[in-house]
């Protein structure tokens, strides 16, 4: 039988396969910057229907996404630290009138990659979104390809050829094909080499956005 994929929201039984998630696709992050079981029980806690996990057929957790409301979105000083958006990855920052979803965290095991997962997430948290009529979603997306060019491409030629298709990022080029569009570069955003440190501000604007609601 072809295995199926079921998104549901995160249950505190799931958060030490949610912990494996994250540092199978997380491999070289600082440790320090690892969501881990105690992390993933507290998002739960503090704002459960923004936490997703995606469930195969046989009964394994393959993938996860983490997200938080906000209004601190400012588009023209965007340079910020993940671990400071976050709160150490306790997600106090959390406002539950917030008029945006910040896009935490997502992650989907490497041995189920490029079977559509990522997309289903991405279209739980517009579901969401859009339930909650808030103005759209936002995320720092990990350059997770530029560590191998660091030395011989600036960053900024790096994300342009990512945008235009001619270098495909493991992580940006994903939320490209997902409908975000790149505001700009964070210069320091993680502690990890993969992406020598560096992310792109993605937006994703809701269309059905309704203001007098």
């Amino acid at each position: 039988m072809t295995e199926t994929f079921t998104v549901v929201n995160s249950r505190l039984e799931m958060v030490e396969q949610l912990e494996a998630i994250q540092r199978a696709c997380f491999p070289t992050l600082a440790e320090d910057e690892i969501i881990t079981a105690a992390h993933y029980a507290a998002h739960i806690q503090r704002f459960p229907e923004g936490q997703f996990a995606v469930v195969s057929s046989t009964g394994r957790v393959v993938a996860c996404s983490t997200d938080f409301r906000t209004s601190q979105v400012d588009f023209t000083h965007f340079e910020h630290r993940y671990i400071d958006a976050v709160d150490h990855n306790w997600l106090t920052h959390h406002d539950p009138e917030g008029d945006w979803l910040y896009g935490a965290d997502i992650g989907v095991l490497p041995e189920y990659r490029r079977r559509g997962i990522a997309r289903m997430l991405y279209q739980a948290r517009r579901d969401l979104i859009r339930r909650l009529n808030l103005k759209g979603h936002v995320a720092g997306g990990l350059l997770r390809g530029y560590g191998q060019y660091k030395d011989t491409m600036p960053v900024e030629e790096y994300v342009a050829r990512v945008v235009a298709g001619e270098l495909f990022d493991p992580t940006v080029s994903v939320q490209l094909r997902c409908g975000f569009t790149v505001h700009g570069i964070i210069q320091n955003y993680v502690n990890d080499p993969s992406c020598d440190g560096k992310a792109v501000f993605l937006v994703w604007h809701n269309p059905d956005y309704d203001p007098r609601r």
